[in-house]
């Protein structure tokens, strides 16, 4: 199929990620319509301009016309509306995802779908701590990474097309992966750190810390104001690759409490050196 200013995209959850995905594309003069939960939310992505129209009912004839589907729900909730609904693809629909699990999403999806209707599956590595349409900003996908993850079910064409689009929504380096290595590099890069934020914003309740509290701290725990709904849900639904990451950040942990208890000043500077070269190769490209 063509991807251009033409095409009809539907986003399934107005929130703040396929908020931002509405915004994005339909900044770029693409027809953008939506079907979400909440009428407020319907409201207030018209009133911003995000869609050209959207409902909070699975309007037939809406899902028969689009083109390609965006998948902006939570991993369970996105199986749930394919097994209910995918009778109303139009043949030759393309859908796509911005879920943050893929094993245990893109094959039970891909095994149910409609062999006339195609499954391509994305992460938008980026996001912002808080919920809800009003949040959505698509500058945060500028600099971002995007990762397309197919399988041998996924066409050439399809492939292409999603990583087209992940370009349209501005993201700077568009990566593919299996879904396996996915999750794997998820568990790691964005899993564990929110659980450390969640473990340090827990572990000391004393009274009036925050009163004292400077930019390191701030910057370390800001993902602690979490989704707690969807991060168990996705912490679970990957749950033995983020195991495997906690034991390795425990050890790592434990050898450098060892450090310290021991007073060995000069391992511990070794492990400092080390993350200041490694953590340099995270930084975003200057725009």
């Amino acid at each position: 199929m063509k991807f251009d200013k033409y095409t009809k995209i539907l986003i399934i959850g107005l929130g703040v990620i396929g908020g931002s995905y509405a915004k994005a594309l339909t900044e770029k003069g693409y027809n953008v319509s939506c079907i979400t939960k909440e009428t407020a939310d319907v409201r207030f992505g018209l009133e911003n301009n995000m869609i050209s129209y959207g409902t909070t009912e699975v309007e037939p004839q809406l899902v028969a016309d689009a083109e390609i589907v965006v998948f902006a729900l939570y991993p369970k909730d996105f199986i749930g509306w394919i097994k209910k609904y995918q009778h109303l693809f139009s043949p030759g629909t393309l859908i796509t995802d911005v879920t943050g699990v893929k094993s245990s999403v893109v094959y039970e999806v891909q095994d149910i779908l409609r062999p006339d209707v195609e499954y391509i599956a994305a992460h938008p590595m980026a996001g912002r701590e808080r919920s809800g349409v009003e949040f959505a900003d698509p500058s945060v996908f500028r600099g971002a990474n995007y990762i397309v993850t197919p399988t041998d079910k996924n066409s050439l064409e399809a492939i292409k097309l999603c990583k087209a689009l992940g370009e349209e929504l501005g993201f700077l380096r568009i990566s593919e992966l299996t879904p396996e290595e996915h999750d794997e590099m998820i568990a790691f890069l964005s899993q564990l750190t929110h659980v450390i934020a969640v473990t340090l914003m827990n572990c000391n309740d004393s009274d009036g810390l925050e009163k004292y509290t400077g930019d390191s701290f701030r910057d370390l725990t800001r993902i602690a104001k979490i989704n707690d709904r969807m991060w168990s849900e996705l912490f679970l639904m990957n749950k033995d690759a983020l195991l495997c990451e906690m034991d390795r950040f425990i050890e790592e942990f434990t050898e450098f409490r060892g450090y310290l208890a021991n007073e060995d000043g000069k391992r511990m500077r070794e492990k400092m050196r080390a993350s200041t070269a490694r953590r340099s190769l995270f930084d975003k490209p200057a725009k």
